[in-house]
Parts: structure tokens; sequence; C-alpha cells
């Protein structure tokens, strides 16, 4: 019996600590018997997962479809509405246009513009408070990822006045606790090209007490309607449009070649199935387009503004790689992106926001994938070679062995092409930042534990160490 207690402990510590280790069967069957996943007999360990489902936001795409907003808040039954944004975009066209629509409408409305460049807990509580004290019946966000993640929140949050912050944070971090109540509808108009926020229930921010960006992920927080209006980017500095652009790529590629959602564990209620499920067959169509049209117009929408073909592709491009990761998941990149931006020095980048040091969460992303897929490709050499191929390179004559380096060759090229800074380093970051960065990365499991191949403190310390340079 006492054998047998330890085998169970032995068991209950590799399942709960699987971002150092992870078996293709549950160990429990490794070791050769049912087992509970700690020494309790009421609990039994959950079989793999044997489905996966497909979620998305209703989208409308066009020039000028704005317009319409208007018109959806009115069909909605909204009747006062929160319209959010950012400082800076309150004076631009997208926002203006908005409001020309919702008040031909005659849309009830209060405008919250003070949405933080890269969100805090802080700055959602700020917009949490103001959508508490003015009981909204519906919410538009005209913005970036930013702004849409912000909305999310304020409207799962309001939604439930009597929630605690942490109660839906992501485990370990937060409890994770499912969304059960209604939240109100939310129209998300996008005015960058990157984040896909505007397909997914994933809201992202700075938690500043921990100095790491962690979130709060469920369908429920998926926006009603995303809005994609071409011409919102003809505002959209060089800068945004690179680092924007360049999360669609990580988008797409972390999902293709995230854990099959077969592999992942199921769950004893299907309804608390999480929104990142793994790769799926519905996912990787998604993906693979969304990198076959990023390679094709991302430099030209950096660099040429007016190129209306280009920035429109872009858009489109971060729709579906939304739609891919939304419900694939991502996997290491994202994982050490939340501290490279939590753990932000003095590092500003050109066209956001000066009044905070911020690491823009596309740069944070994209700096770690040449060493995150060199390494991951041996798990998946086959889908790391048909990204790959679907960025433009001839693999025919390629060997399995060499799918990580091939894939690290072309992510460099599109990184120089639109200018990425060489490594973590030109971020302020030295080696003796690594531990730190390290530990930032661990509790991210809802996106950590996805990785085809785990990694654990030492592996996250060689990959931070071969991406202080990249070039």
């Amino acid at each position: 019996m006492a054998t047998r207690k330890k085998a169970l402990l032995l068991c209950y510590q590799l399942q709960t600590n699987n971002h150092i280790l992870r078996q293709s069967k549950p160990v429990a069957q490794v070791l050769g018997f049912t087992c509970a996943r700690s020494l309790s007999t009421s609990q039994t360990c959950h079989a793999k997962e044997y489905a996966f489902e497909m979620a998305c936001s209703n989208i409308r795409y066009g020039e000028g479809v704005t317009k319409e907003v208007g018109m959806d808040c009115k069909n909605l039954g909204g009747k006062h509405v929160c319209v959010m944004t950012d400082p800076h975009l309150v004076k631009l066209p997208p926002v203006k246009a908005t409001l020309e629509s919702l008040d031909k409408y005659g849309v009830n409305y209060k405008l919250f513009d003070k949405v933080r460049v890269e969100p805090s807990n802080h700055s959602l509580k700020e917009a949490i408070d103001f959508c508490l004290a003015n009981q909204f019946d519906l919410f538009v966000a005209v913005g970036g990822g930013s702004v849409m993640d912000t909305c999310k929140a304020a409207n799962l949050y309001s939604s439930k006045p009597e929630a605690e912050f942490l109660d839906y944070v992501n485990a370990p971090i937060g409890k994770g606790l499912p969304v059960k109540h209604a939240l109100k509808p939310l129209i998300a108009i996008a005015t960058t090209a990157g984040t896909g926020s505007e397909t997914t229930g994933t809201a992202v921010f700075d938690f500043k007490e921990m100095k790491a960006k962690t979130g709060i992920s469920n369908r429920s927080l998926r926006p009603t309607l995303g809005i994609l209006d071409p011409l919102h980017l003809l505002t959209m500095p060089e800068r945004v449009a690179a680092y924007s652009g360049i999360d669609v790529l990580c988008h797409a590629i972390e999902s293709y070649t995230a854990m099959p959602y077969t592999e992942r564990q199921g769950q004893e209620d299907p309804s608390h199935r999480p929104a990142y499920q793994g790769n799926n067959p519905i996912s990787d169509i998604w993906s693979l387009h969304a990198l076959r049209v990023t390679a094709k117009y991302i430099k030209r929408a950096v660099y040429n503004v007016d190129d209306k073909e280009a920035r429109s592709s872009m858009l489109l491009a971060s729709c579906f790689a939304g739609i891919g990761f939304g419900n694939a998941g991502t996997h290491l990149c994202h994982g050490m992106s939340y501290p490279i931006s939590g753990l932000v020095k003095n590092y500003k980048s050109k066209d956001y926001s000066d009044d905070h040091p911020l690491v823009p969460h596309g740069l944070s992303v994209i700096i770690t994938a040449p060493a995150v897929f060199e390494y991951t490709a041996p798990a998946c050499p086959e889908r790391h070679l048909q990204a790959a191929e679907a960025l433009g390179v001839d693999i025919r004559n390629v060997k399995k062995a060499d799918a990580g380096k091939v894939l690290r060759e072309v992510l460099l090229k599109i990184m120089k092409d639109i200018e990425c800074p060489d490594g973590i380093s030109s971020l302020g970051y030295t080696k003796d930042d690594i531990p730190a960065l390290v530990k930032g990365t661990l509790p991210q499991h809802r996106v950590t534990k996805l990785s085809p191949r785990p990694a654990g403190a030492e592996e996250l310390t060689e990959l931070l160490t071969k991406s202080l340079k990249n070039y």
C-alpha cells in the first residue's frame, strides 16, 4: 500500500506540473493503473480530449461599413451604449465615423477614451468602474487589441458587479472560474490588422503586482459582431502596422503547430472545455491561409500607407488567424511574450504611446519566434515545414530534420524586411534578466501547455538566451 501511495503521489506531481513534463499518455497509464490526480478517491483522471468546438464572432467586412454600427446598436436594443477607445484614436476618423452613425440612428451613448495601450489590471479597473457606474446595455469598442480587450473585461465584470477581479483571470494566477452569467452585446470595430481580438474570447493585460502579462479567456467574452473596415487602416502608423502584422504570423504558426486537441487532457464537464483547445482540422485551414496572405502583403502594408490592397488583405489575415488561434490556441512565443512586456524597463517604440514604457505586443511575441520554432520543430516537423511553405519556402527537398532551421530562416528574413529590433537585448534585457523572464513565463499554463514540445525552466532559459540576439 505504501508503494502504491508513492506511485499515486508521483502521478499527481507529474500531472500537475506538466509544463515541465508531458507524457504522450496520462501518467496513470504509464504507471500501469488508473489513478487520481490527488490522493482523494473521489477524483479520477480525465481521459484525453475527444472533441473540439469552433467559436467565432459574426464578422462584417467592407469599406465604410462602420456607418452601419448605429443600425446594429438599434437592432440589438441598445438604449445606453458605452463607446470605448483610447486617447489617440478618439481624435481620428474611425471614432468620428462611429459616433456619427450612432447619432444618425438616435442611439444614446457615453464615450470612454482612457484605454491604456497594453492595458494593465489598474487600467481595466478604471474602465470597469466607469461601466459599473453607468450600467450600459451594449458596448462598442473602437480600436486595436488593447481597446477590444479592455472592453471585453469591462463587459464581463460590469455584468456581474459582485465578482472579484481574480475570479475570471486565468489560473494559476487567478481562479479561472467559468463564466456562467450573461454578458451584454459587444461590437468590436478594428483599427489595426493583427490582434484578431474581434474574433476571440480572450482579453490580455499586464498584472502590475506580478510584473507579467496574463489574461481572461472564455467564449462568453467574444464580441457579438466584429466590424472590419479597411478605411480605418489608412490612419495606422508604420510601426503599428509592422508589429500588429507580425502578430498575425505568430498567431498562425503557433496555432498550427500547437499540440493536437486529441492530446490535451479532457474536461470532466464538457462545458468547461477551454477556448484554446490545440490544433484541429478547422483551425488549420484558417491558420495556413493567414500565413499565405501575410507572406504576400505584410511588407507592402507596413511601408505603403495608401496601399489599400495590402492593408485590406492584412486586416482579413488578422481575422483569419484570429479564428485559427482563437480556437486552437498559441504556445511558447506568447507565453514568453507576457513577461517580456510585463517586465519592460525603459523601452518605447516609435508610433506608440510615449506616456509609459511598453513593448508592443506583436514585437514581444515575434522576438523569440526564431528560437521557439527551431526548438518545437522536432515534435512535429511536417507542420513546421508546411508553415514555412505557406510563407513561400520551397520545401520539396528539405529534410524533416531541418524543419526548424528552415522556418527560423524565413522568419528572420521577414523580421528584417519590416525592421524588427534584434533580439530581446534590443528591448533592454540582459542575460541577468533571464531568470525573471523564465519565472514570468512558467505560470502561463493557458498557452505554454499547448506547446508541442514541453518546455520547463531549463528549456525556457535556453530559448531566451538564444533570443538575446537574432541576427
